[in-house]
């Protein structure tokens, strides 16, 4: 009788027996609960969990992605010097991406780094949220930019933890790169902290919005680290915003033009931002992306998936 009682309850706050909502996320808004409180996820920064999630993602997690793709990664020299708190940033086209960064930074970053994960998609029930905090360390991110998950990720700073963030806010429909968010650029302010641009390539084609599972054949993948950016004295935040649109640009770039050639690009002013077009595109008034919208979806698509030219090292000067 008491079971039957706990089922109506559920019913009545609109979960089924599991405590999945009854009806799709797609169509339905994610609310905090009325007490105010998120998913609660500081059981999962205990010594226990800690070690716990190291094993599941150096003993089952890596090794699975690893032989699923094949991931390159550059830049890993760049994190030496990080040793404290760090705001990692990355473009974010695919479900692969948390999975591929996790396996590709060294081991003492990810012991110590709390992963931002969408509330309404990863925490909107209790069985996905626990195994989403437990395994990445993830804690909820409201993509209508709430306060509670940036003072959340303050907190964590804090106390110690690099925080991984995604500032595009969710998922690009088309693998390129979308407007940046203020937030990360304001945390890096406010905690006088670095951001460590991270831009990946490969993730959209392997494993696109739809799929649940890389396609077989072990696609590339290509995971470029730069050097940590602090915001300056007399830089304003969405200027810092500007300059972390433009490090995960030419991070971006080396895949097609090599390191030099990127470097020079930034450096002259003429690199084409990551939207989709072939060709250079304007910025808008602050300094984000303006996407090409004269280009087909089904052309920007197919251009992001595009196979790398050349996997073996690109020539350091021209022909």
């Amino acid at each position: 009788m008491s079971s039957l009682r706990a089922e109506l309850r559920l019913l009545r706050h609109g979960r089924d027996w599991r405590g999945r909502a009854r009806v799709p996320r797609s169509a339905q808004r994610w609310e905090l609960p009325e007490n105010g409180d998120d998913f609660p996820t500081a059981w999962a920064r205990t010594a226990p969990a800690r070690a716990l999630r190291t094993a599941l993602q150096q003993g089952v997690l890596k090794p699975v992605v690893w032989s699923q793709t094949r991931p390159v990664v550059h830049g890993r020299e760049y994190l030496e010097g990080v040793r404290g708190p760090a705001i990692f940033i990355a473009n974010h086209s695919s479900h692969l991406d948390t999975p591929v960064l996790l396996g590709a930074l060294p081991r003492r970053i990810t012991e110590k780094l709390a992963v931002g994960a969408a509330a309404d998609y990863f925490f909107d029930s209790r069985a996905t949220a626990a195994a989403t905090t437990l395994l990445f360390n993830a804690f909820p991110v409201d993509r209508r930019g709430s306060r509670r998950g940036r003072s959340l990720a303050a907190e964590l700073v804090e106390d110690g933890w690099s925080v991984l963030l995604y500032p595009e806010g969710s998922r690009t429909v088309d693998g390129w790169l979308s407007a940046f968010k203020l937030g990360a650029a304001q945390l890096c302010a406010m905690k006088g902290v670095p951001a460590v641009p991270i831009a990946l390539r490969g993730t959209f084609a392997a494993m696109p919005r739809g799929r649940r599972w890389p396609y077989p054949g072990r696609p590339r993948v290509t995971v470029r680290i730069g050097r940590p950016l602090r915001i300056e004295a007399n830089e304003t935040v969405p200027e810092f915003r500007t300059r972390l649109v433009r490090a995960v640009a030419t991070l971006w770039a080396e895949d097609d033009l090599g390191w030099y050639r990127a470097l020079r690009a930034a450096a002259d002013d003429t690199l084409a931002l990551p939207t989709g077009s072939r060709r250079a595109l304007p910025t808008t008034a602050s300094g984000q992306p303006a996407h090409d919208h004269d280009m087909a979806p089904w052309r920007r698509v197919w251009e992001s998936t595009r196979p790398p030219a050349n996997d073996g090292p690109h020539p350091v000067w021209p022909d």
